[in-house]
This record gives structure tokens, C-alpha cells and sequence, in this order.
């Protein structure tokens, strides 16, 4: 029997099965609510300073390359601290004031070693608009409410002790319906498991290939409507049923271990052989296209439906056609990417490793670099953009650029 404490169940809000859910204005999990890293009615500022479009800045209790998410009105973070990154934090803050609401810690039971440059809160939190799914690399998963009481607690790495790697984890949970997914892939015991969101009971595990991977799942409807979840592996791309695991199709080919599959209505953007776009039609994907002339460094690919935006490993901004591969245009941004870009409105944001960030107008015939800002402070985890807002963390503190309160 798998381990789990339950410590408390409350009573939630009935969840529609849908990839988007609770309040327009959320980024409720890696690359926004819907997966894309696009929040198309956004309008976010194109240049700030200290004593400009800085709403606040706040210090966070510890270090973390995952993202902030915002979910109704609120800026939740996870972060981890100590010697050896066994203290897990969730850290949650009012989206106007920047005012701290709560702060939840727990141990880690599974393994905290990592990279230097990254940390053991590496994944990206997730939400269904009612509770915060908290995942870490020690493969601790923490349930929470919006008001910070732990529903649930399970630490994976008790039922699968031989799971993990020594430079750390970094696959993000995704919610698809009722399911949480957790993809926990390494060169021991590798696999993915679907988590009730309700109750934190299993509801299925598969196998997958025994080596290292940093991808995360992504969400996608399919042709039929039935929601899918999409696992990325270095030597193929899986389609499963997220309520009962069951694989779907599978696209064997070689992929990335670091960037992650995005979906768009009946398209798979795939990092693998340089870019790969999939077409799904009926059962089965088929290859629109592939170029190995575009290629994602460690920064994950998105796409607003029409076309694609991809960070190389040089800094290079490639725009391609998502139905052609046709490269629209290409501009180089400069530096080392760590953070997925993400779109608002008609701007787009590019933050790197040095904490310099860059805003490119879309919609011409070639890219215009219309912002520029530093933090000043080494930036990994992608932007989130909420509210007309952009809220972006360090290992030490956390930023809303927006509009100051009065």
C-alpha cells in the first residue's frame, strides 16, 4: 500500500474538467493557465525602474528557479532553504500590496541535492483555482487551500525511494480535470503518476524510460474534446487519459531532455530533431513539419495559435510560422535563458539568466525591441503576467511591475 497522509480534506469548489478555469485574469501553472506562455488581453508595461511601473518588492524566504502563479488575487511562490535544501516553502502574497498572507514550511522526504544553480524548489507550482499543488525535486507534493491549510501530503519518494537524480528534478505538475500529473523521470525509478486533486490518493503510476529528464507534462484537448496529457521523454513524445494513465498514441523520435512540449488547439510543438510541429487527426499525430535549423537552448517554446517563439542556446528570438515552419523573423536578444518567454497582449517578454529583461513588440514583418530593464538580481523562473502585471522572482525577492498602488 502507498504511503499518503491525509491531514485534513476540506470542502472544496466543484472543478469544471477544463484547462481553464477560475478567474480570466490567472497564471495558474507553468507557461500560463492554458500551458502557451500567452495571456492574449494583457496589456503590461514596456519599461520601468526603481521609481517607475515597480508596484512592489518583497523578499522571499529562500531559493527557487520555479515560477511564480497567480490565482485569484494572489502571488504564490515555493522556495527551499538550508544547508541542504530540506526546508520547502510555500509563500503566498496579495497581488495589490505585495503583502505576505501566508507562509507554510515543510521537511523534505526524499532527495534535496542539486545542481549549484539550481535548488530543490525547482518546479513550477501549479493550481486549480482552488488549491495549490506544491511540487518539489525531492518529489514532495503538497497540497494547499487559497488561505494556505494543507489538505494533503504526499512524499512520492517514500513509495519510490530509488527516484531522482544528484543534479536535481525540475518537471513541473500540470492539473488536467481532477488529476494532477507528476512526471519523474531518471536513470533508477522512473515514472509518472496521476494524483487525485481531491483526496492526493494515486490514481495511476506507469513506467517510463529509465534516463535522466527535465521535461514537464503538457495539457491539450483532442480532436474529440477528451482532455489529453502530453509526457515528453528523450526518446519519445506519449498522449495518455490523465483519469486513468492509459497511453493514447506515442510519437517515438528524439527529443530534448530540457525544454517541454506546448499544445495549441490540434498542434504539438515538440522540441525534438531541431523543432517538430505534430498534427493531430483521429487517433494518431502526423508531422507537419520539422526543422533542424530551429532549436530550443533551455527555455521551453510557445505559440499563440499562429505561430511559435523559441530562445536558442546564443540568445537568438526565432518567430515561425505554426503551420508552415516559415521563419518569420529572427533578432538575437542576448545572454543565457533559463526562463520560457511569455506573450501579452502584442508584446513579448524575455528575461535571462542576468536578470536583464527585454520586451519585443509583435505583429510586423520583423522584430522591434521597444523595453529594456535589469533586476539586477539572476533570474531563472518564468515570468508570470496577470492583471496587466508581470511578476517575476529571484532567489531573493520577488517583483509585480505594473501599477503602482495609490
Amino acid at each position: 500500500m502507498q504511503w499518503i497522509r491525509l491531514l485534513s480534506i476540506a470542502v472544496v469548489l466543484i472543478i469544471c474538467p477544463c484547462l481553464r478555469v477560475g478567474f480570466a485574469a490567472d497564471w495558474k501553472q507553468f507557461r500560463g493557465s492554458d500551458g502557451t506562455g500567452v495571456a492574449r488581453s494583457e496589456v503590461i508595461p514596456t519599461a520601468w525602474s526603481d521609481n517607475e511601473q515597480i508596484a512592489w518588492k518583497v523578499a522571499l524566504p529562500g531559493r527557487g528557479p520555479s515560477s511564480p502563479i497567480v490565482v485569484d488575487g494572489r502571488v504564490i511562490v515555493t522556495c527551499s532553504d538550508g544547508a541542504r535544501q530540506d526546508k520547502i516553502l510555500v509563500a503566498c502574497f496579495d497581488t495589490a500590496s505585495g503583502k505576505q498572507l501566508w507562509r507554510r514550511q515543510f521537511w523534505a522526504t526524499g532527495r534535496t541535492l542539486s545542481h549549484p544553480d539550481s535548488a530543490n524548489a525547482a518546479p513550477t507550482p501549479a493550481s486549480d483555482g482552488s488549491r495549490i499543488f506544491a511540487f518539489y525535486s525531492s518529489n514532495d507534493l503538497a497540497c494547499l487551500d487559497l488561505a494556505g491549510n494543507l489538505l494533503w501530503y504526499r512524499g512520492l519518494a517514500h513509495d519510490y525511494p530509488k527516484a531522482g537524480n544528484d543534479v536535481g528534478m525540475s518537471a513541473s505538475p500540470v492539473v488536467v480535470g481532477e488529476t494532477v500529473v507528476v512526471q519523474v523521470e531518471n536513470y533508477a525509478d522512473s515514472f509518472a503518476a496521476g494524483i487525485d486533486t481531491a483526496t492526493g490518493e494515486t490514481r495511476w503510476r506507469i513506467d517510463r524510460p529509465a534516463i535522466s529528464n527535465w521535461c514537464s507534462p503538457a495539457a491539450m484537448r483532442s480532436p474529440g474534446g477528451e482532455l489529453v496529457v502530453l509526457l515528453q521523454s528523450p526518446s519519445m513524445l506519449t498522449a495518455h487519459d490523465p483519469r486513468t494513465g492509459a497511453r493514447l498514441w506515442q510519437y517515438e523520435t528524439k527529443c530534448e531532455s530540457i525544454p517541454s512540449v506546448v499544445a495549441s488547439g490540434k498542434h504539438v510543438v515538440l522540441p525534438a530533431n531541431g523543432l517538430t510541429v505534430l498534427e493531430l487527426e483521429g487517433s494518431a499525430p502526423k508531422v507537419l513539419w520539422d526543422s533542424n535549423r530551429m532549436r530550443s537552448g533551455s527555455s521551453s517554446p510557445i505559440t499563440d495559435g499562429e505561430n511559435i517563439y523559441l530562445l536558442n542556446s546564443a540568445g537568438v528570438l526565432t518567430c515561425a510560422r505554426l503551420i508552415s515552419g516559415e521563419v518569420a523573423w529572427q533578432t538575437r536578444i542576448g545572454g543565457t535563458f533559463w526562463a520560457t518567454p511569455v506573450i501579452a497582449g502584442e508584446h513579448l517578454l524575455c528575461v535571462n539568466q542576468e536578470g536583464k529583461a527585454k520586451i519585443v513588440k509583435l505583429g510586423g514583418s520583423k522584430a522591434e525591441i521597444v523595453g529594456e530593464a535589469d533586476f539586477g538580481e539572476k533570474i531563472q523562473g518564468t515570468p508570470a503576467i496577470a492583471d496587466g502585471a508581470i511578476f517575476v522572482r529571484s532567489d531573493r525577492h520577488l517583483w509585480k511591475i505594473g501599477t503602482k498602488r495609490k
